[in-house]
């Protein structure tokens, strides 16, 4: 029973990173985030998600033996696949994004901009979950399964890391559109309480079915690296050649590639 204290352990962490990230919104006065701490937190995240891709999924899932075709194809496939997924519900899902002040999804009316901000976030915190979820899933999955559910436990830290000023950067345009600290604050928590039920829900299906897992691992790094290059980047880069954010998105990423080489 040993081994369920690491997605025990794991899977609230990257929740509980979220809701302190939205905790600034008590502390900072301002009721958006300033253009270059934006820049410095959206590339950090980027950096964690775009390492935690590579190193902490598509690696992995490269290592798969399956019998049926090659696995650098199962690879190839389901990075697409879930490119598409999450384009897919940025078409239908509408959402506002903040920093481009933009509409996206299918038009509705009655919906305020607090809620499409919302559910901005939201559709990117799925993957996060999903990977964290299924990484923990194939782990538990394996036999001899200690360096798997270590690998997997620092994947819901590196998330949980850039989870920190994701829900500062999430809390405090809500803040701005609201004018209320304590609205701000539960709409950032509320945000990451998506990330634990898929994290549970990629968990399980990487236990029970076990011949999805090279599509389960590269499909949610597909999910990842869209978020990171379709709303990350832009952000990041955004406003003049500054830099700030392409040496957070470096840092991120090497941060997360050290925590995934740490041997136990």
């Amino acid at each position: 029973m040993a081994e369920y204290v690491y997605p025990l352990i794991g899977i609230p962490l990257i929740f509980v990173c979220t809701t302190l990230g939205a905790l600034f919104v008590f502390f900072i006065r301002k009721k958006e985030i300033s253009p270059k701490l934006n820049k410095i937190f959206v590339g950090f995240a980027a950096g964690v998600m775009f390492s935690a891709s590579f190193f902490s999924l598509i690696k992995p899932a490269l290592e798969t033996e399956v019998s049926y075709m090659p696995t650098w194809v199962i690879v190839m496939i389901s990075i697409v696949l879930g490119a598409g997924f999450l384009w897919l519900i940025d078409k239908i899902v509408p959402h506002f994004h903040s920093a481009e002040k933009q509409d996206e999804g299918l038009p509705t009316r009655g919906m305020s901009k607090t809620s499409k901000m919302f559910l901005a976030v939201t559709i990117h915190n799925v993957p996060e979950g999903l990977s964290v979820g299924i990484a923990f899933g194939v782990a538990l999955s394996q036999p001899n399964n200690q360096a798997l559910l270590v690998g997997a436990l620092l994947l819901a830290i590196g998330i949980g890391i850039q989870n920190v000023p994701e829900g500062a950067v999430v809390s405090l345009p809500i803040k701005g559109e609201t004018g209320s600290s304590s609205k701000a604050f539960l709409f950032g928590m509320l945000s990451g309480i998506v990330e634990p039920i898929a994290a549970i829900v990629g968990l399980f299906l990487a236990m029970q079915i076990q011949g999805i897992m090279p599509w389960a691992l590269a499909f949610a790094a597909g999910c990842m690296i869209y978020v990171v290059a379709e709303e990350m980047i832009p952000e990041m880069t955004s406003e003049g050649h500054d830099h700030f954010g392409v040496w957070s998105f470096i840092f991120g990423f090497v941060i997360m590639l050290a925590l995934d080489c740490i041997q136990f």
